[in-house]
């Protein structure tokens, strides 16, 4: 049996949201390498420590905002292919919220104001929320059988 016999076509789109969350992903690892060549935090160095970095809070707010990204990413990419089993278009829309808001949630993070993370970022949240009433939704589908 082909998997395409169990999973809608549209399927397909969460998959390549998810791949442009990736790209999202690599993109703001590389914004954390120019940080520590710009910063001089040397690796294996996690955060900056501002005694002995006088830019450390400006490094670390680059690196936060990744580290964030990292913590989230395990429940979107559940969310996402199990919401996106039974409602995978309106997943695709919600994850492509998601993404578009934590770019902007990284930039705003990587300004050195923590509190501009959530100008746009706070979006993310959106999607998020909204990525879990689908997943409820395919799980109280399968029970009802």
């Amino acid at each position: 049996m082909a998997i395409t016999e169990f999973l809608p076509k549209e399927f397909g789109y969460v998959v390549l949201v998810l791949v442009f969350y990736c790209f999202i992903n690599f993109w703001m690892a590389f914004q954390v390498g120019k940080a520590r060549k710009r910063y001089n935090v040397q690796f294996p160095t996690l955060y900056a420590i501002e005694s002995e970095n006088k830019d450390a809070k400006l490094f670390n707010c680059v690196q936060r905002g990744h580290q964030n990204a990292l913590e989230m990413m395990p429940m979107y990419f559940i969310l996402m292919v199990l919401g996106g089993m039974k409602h995978p278009c309106i997943c695709t829309g919600l994850g492509l919220v998601y993404n578009i808001s934590r770019i902007f949630y990284f930039k705003g993070y990587s300004t050195g104001d923590p509190t501009k993370r959530l100008t746009i970022g706070k979006y993310s949240f959106l999607g998020l929320f909204g990525l879990i009433f689908c997943t409820i939704s395919f799980g109280v589908t399968l029970i009802r059988g």
